[in-house]
Parts: C-alpha cells; structure tokens; sequence
C-alpha cells in the first residue's frame, strides 16, 4: 500500500475509527487527536509509510500509552511524556529511530503515535501490533515472532521515567504495570524497539489506512444522519450481536486494569432479551440470557452509540445508554495456538474454548 500523508483534518476520522477497532479499550481518542493536532499543526502533516518502504536495519519503534483507561478521564497527559520516552530510549540504544510504529489499533494508542511522529519528524508506518486493542502489552503479534519488548522506557506526568529489560515480554508486563499503577495509573512508554526486518515479519499491515477508512465511513454514514452500524457490518463482513440499553454496569480499576460487566435489555429486534458483555479494558466476551456465546476475545466485540452512531469505549458505559454491538472477525495470526495462547478466553479466566465469530450465528 503506497504512502499518504495526516493533517490536521485526517484526525477526527482517525480518532473515530481508532475508536470503533479499539474493542471497548485503548483509552479515549479524543484526548490524544487533541495532542496530535496540536502537533500537526505546529510542525507539519504526518507521513504514514508502507512496511515495504523500510530498510531490513532501520530501527522502529512503538509509542503508546499504558494503564487503566478510565485513570486518562481525569489524569490528562501534558504531551511531552512520550516524547520524553522515546528519547529516553533511543539515548539508551545510541541510536535515533527512523520510524514509529502503533502498538495497537485503538483508542489513545491510534493517535498519541501521530503527535510524537509530528514533534520528531519521523514517518508512522501503516500497521501495528494487533489489530484492535487489547490490555497487556505482551499481547502483540511482534511476541508471536520472537521480539522482545525491552529495552523498554516509562515516563508519566511528573518528570519521573525508568527503563526496563526483562527477561520476557510476560514479565516486561508485570514490572510495567507495577510501575504504572505508582505512576498514578498510567504512564507513556516507548517499547519493542525493532529493526525493519522484524517490523515486516512480525507487524499487522494496512492498519492506518484501515482506522482512516473507517472513520470516514462512519463520518459519512453520520452526514447522511445514519447510524454507521450497518455501513460498517458490511465494509468490514462483521457480525450485528445485538442493540440493547445498559441496565447494570459493574466497573472497577483493579491492579492498572478497568475490569467489570455491563447488562443490556434487548431493543428493537432484540427486545425481550439480554445480554452480558465482560470487559479488561476492551470488551472481551459477549453472551445472551442463555449462555449462548455471540463473540469471545480475540475476535471484536466493537460498540456503537446507538441514537448518536459514535463509537462507546467501557469507562463511557452508563447505565441508560442505548448501544449497538458489532462483532469482527479476528487476524489470522491470533486464531493460532500461540494467539490464543496469548489472548484466548482462557488467559483471560473464562473457562470455555475460542469460537471463531464466523462459526457462530449471526
């Protein structure tokens, strides 16, 4: 896919799509479209570059935020967090990166990238490590090759940063979140500093172009004053789960996570019945009254406001709030043993198998 450039206009669709693939997770975009049009605007449009187009030894590296996204509804970044990450840790490697990567297709993390990229001057490269959001930073593709995570730097709000090598990306992990939740809850880091060979061998491509192309859809479904949800079910051959009001919601911040459970009576064609949908951050796993299973991680479950068209991450969750649950299928590479292993049903704690979305009825 060839090249294309982000200005300051690009980021409202960008924010809206990075929204919708964000499962639930990955933070508020809103916050970090704020930060990089700010950036664009002070120092220029964003280059976004093919994987393709990298040398086999240039380094990359991804900039992304960590912690419980509902911490970011009060504890705004001041914008230099991530830039002081990265920094740090090319200081530490000695070298400059060439490029930035998104760890994640979702949420803050689809944005904050595009602010550092326009600060620094580097190219953003159309992929990353996921294809949605999901809550723990050894869940990525790059883990499924080989990369390792570290050396990896932390900086929060205060001035404070710290480096980490670890001796797996599961324990780079458990000494971040330690770190994190001291930090306030939430810190920005620099991580999976990578050559531009492991990039092509281990990165999802086209997800960029793909969070770009979905939020221009959904900003012209919503011109034309419709809700978005059927113009995305079948650009994207998702799954329509259900349309239901929150009628309880249980959510808490636990160890640097917002975990909990919302409840939805059915609306329209689902009236009469409802539904359960568990969350870690993102939406994990979605059952009717029943115990029939509509979508399980790593497939998306993606939520949608249903009066407004806009996409609903868990910390908007409230009870009252009218929403569409749309599911997609997951990239290959996840519905492999060593995805799953890394973030089926089971590692979550939910005692059943993975099903893929187009196995179960739609």
């Amino acid at each position: 896919m060839a090249s294309f450039m982000v200005n300051v206009e690009d980021m409202d669709a960008i924010a809206l799509g990075g929204a919708f693939l964000g499962t639930g997770g990955g933070g508020d975009p809103y916050i970090g479209k704020l930060m990089a049009r700010q950036a664009i605007a002070r120092h220029g449009p964003v280059k976004v570059i093919s994987v393709d187009e990298l040398a086999d030894d240039a380094l990359c590296i991804p900039v992304c935020m960590m912690g419980a996204p509902t911490v970011m509804l009060e504890k705004l970044p001041n914008g230099e967090e991530a830039r002081e990450a990265l920094a740090q840790l090319e200081t530490f490697l000695g070298r400059k990166a060439d490029a930035l990567i998104c760890i994640e297709a979702g949420g803050l993390n689809s944005t904050i990238p595009y602010a550092v990229a326009a600060a620094t001057g580097l190219p953003l490269i159309d992929g990353d490590g996921m294809g949605r959001a999901f809550p723990e930073l050894q869940m990525v593709t790059l883990t499924i090759h080989g990369i390792s995570a570290t050396p990896m730097v932390l900086a929060d709000d205060k001035g404070n940063s710290s480096v980490i090598n670890a001796i797996s990306n599961r324990w780079t992990e458990r000494l971040a979140r330690c770190q994190t939740v001291e930090m306030g809850g939430a810190a920005l880091v620099a991580l999976y500093p990578m050559s531009g060979a492991e990039v092509k061998r281990g990165i999802l491509r086209g997800s960029m172009s793909l969070i770009k192309e979905i939020g221009e859809t959904m900003a012209s479904e919503r011109k034309a004053s419709r809700n978005p949800a059927d113009a995305l079910v079948r650009r994207l051959d998702g799954n329509r789960l259900f349309s239901g009001r929150v009628v309880d919601i249980d959510r808490r911040t636990i160890g640097g996570f917002a975990r909990g459970r919302a409840v939805f009576k059915g609306m329209e064609q689902d009236e009469g019945r409802t539904f359960t949908v568990d969350f870690q951050n993102e939406f994990l796993i979605c059952e009717d009254d029943r115990g029939d299973l509509l979508a399980v991680t790593p497939d998306l479950i993606c939520a949608l406001d249903a009066d407004g068209g806009l996409p609903v991450t868990t910390e908007q969750l409230r009870y009252g709030l009218a929403v569409t649950m749309i599911g997609l299928a997951c990239d290959p590479q996840w519905a492999t043993p060593e995805g799953l292993e890394l973030v089926g049903p089971r590692y979550f704690g939910y005692e059943r198998d993975y099903v893929p979305i187009n196995q179960l009825s739609r």
